[in-house]
């Protein structure tokens, strides 16, 4: 393993933990805290609020769910819902949720997750058991405060709100404020991200007292274990350089990001057109089947992943060594979110962005962002195009089915045909007048 330049030499007993959850991390193989969790946990034990800003990938969520299940185990009359963390995606929010059991599993820790595309009945269930930890997406956890019979957080002692930045988005910021005035002013606040915005400082002012701000990292930076690319390229071959870097990348874990949900789909099976093992992920598909790739990515039985941005935030997923930009973000701070995904606690990683002709200005907002100048990522371009044949075949093949998939869920909801206009618009193909949009 690399040398972690974000560890600290200190224990997790020196952190002032209790002997139970200093066992419990030697077991799960957290021999030292990183950077964030030693300048957090002490100030969280001391019973400060806290804002916590650091690198995606650095341990955020042990650096608040240490010092909620020490606080748990101090407690003398331990209540139910005990704790609540807001997450801005299901899959975050399901994995904080294991980390909490984890973590929490010599101490009988109960945690239920609340998230929606699952059946509000069975969540309704989990709620009646009493968890101490409740982990959700604000949309959801709003839903059973106001409809589920018993399910109150008059008692909440402890509220976090991980990825901030993203809860404060128009999405979520209405259920976010409903929330807060259904929970007590006495509590513990924590809020963490690895961007700090206007809007979080203006969350600072109304939800936490006193809080502590602790910069784990520059505002906007990578890790310094992460080797960033870019390949400026036409865009009618973004597709045969994505084939060449997956191809040189054998046997690597790839994680590849597309602007939209259609996109993820036609790219895996052009990808799987070609013998390459990719599955998609987004937010188009129902909970079970996200949650279904995700497991096949995360066992290996696939190993390219292609996704929208919904995967881009807080998914630990230790072994993936390449992170692809397929296509550029329009929001230059989700490109640090998504190159968050690899090189994480201390391991190398590498990121290439593919930038054609329209994405140019996207591209150097990001390189004025993280303040420095990325090398381009070394391929002959004549070698690339000897690819071309082969993948403008798969392509060929991919939007047929796709084509096809979509003319049979008409006819299925008795709708008339797709017109060859509707089919390029499923696809997320651009015509030139649409490609007008990327010369911005």
């Amino acid at each position: 393993m690399a040398e972690d330049n974000n560890e600290v030499t200190q224990t997790f007993k020196d952190l002032g933990l209790s002997e139970e959850l200093v066992e419990t991390c030697d077991k799960l193989g957290w021999k030292n805290p990183l950077k964030i969790q030693s300048e957090a946990i002490p100030l969280a034990l001391q019973g400060k609020d806290v804002i916590g800003l650091a690198q995606t990938g650095s341990g955020k969520t042990g650096a608040f769910a240490l010092p909620i299940l020490h606080a748990l185990l101090e407690a003398p009359r331990p209540n139910d819902f005990f704790a609540c963390v807001l997450s801005p995606t299901r899959e975050l929010a399901i994995q904080i949720a294991e980390q909490f059991e984890a973590l929490g599993s010599g101490i009988g820790v109960k945690c239920a997750v609340l998230v929606g595309g699952i059946d509000m009945v069975q969540q309704s269930i989990k709620i009646a058991k009493q968890p101490h930890i409740i982990v959700g997406t604000p949309g959801r956890v709003l839903d059973h405060l106001k409809n589920t019979k018993g399910f109150s957080l008059n008692r909440l002692k402890y509220l976090v709100l991980d990825e901030a930045d993203r809860l404060l988005n128009e999405d979520f910021e209405e259920s976010l404020n409903e929330i807060i005035q259904l929970i007590p002013r006495e509590r513990r606040t924590f809020l963490f991200s690895a961007t700090m915005t206007k809007k979080v400082q203006k969350l600072q002012r109304v939800c936490l007292r006193n809080p502590v701000k602790i910069e784990a990292a520059s505002k906007y930076s990578t890790v310094d274990t992460l080797k960033q690319q870019y390949r400026f390229l036409p865009a009618k071959h973004k597709d045969c350089y994505l084939v060449y870097i997956l191809t040189e990348m054998a046997g690597s874990t790839s994680m590849v990001f597309t602007r939209t949900c259609d996109s993820t789909r036609l790219l895996a099976l052009i990808l799987s057109n070609l013998g390459l093992k990719a599955i998609p992920i987004n937010g188009h598909m129902t909970q079970s089947k996200r949650l279904g790739a995700l497991n096949l990515f995360k066992s290996g039985a696939r190993n390219i992943l292609i996704c929208t941005d919904v995967a881009s935030r807080g998914l630990d997923i230790p072994t993936v060594d390449v992170v692809i930009n397929y296509d550029i973000p329009t929001n230059s701070k989700d490109y640090i979110h998504r190159v968050g995904r690899t090189a994480r606690a201390g391991r190398s990683g590498v990121a290439i962005s593919l930038v054609n002709q329209y994405e140019l200005e996207w591209y150097i907002q990001i390189e004025k962002l993280i303040g420095k100048k990325l090398p381009e990522y070394p391929a002959q371009e004549e070698e690339v195009l000897l690819l071309e044949e082969r993948v403008s075949e798969a392509k060929r093949l991919s939007v047929m089915k796709m084509k096809e998939e979509a003319m049979g869920k008409k006819k299925r909801r008795g709708e008339s045909d797709y017109g060859e206009e509707d089919i390029d618009k499923y696809l997320g193909l651009k015509d030139k007048k649409s490609s007008k949009k990327f010369r911005r």
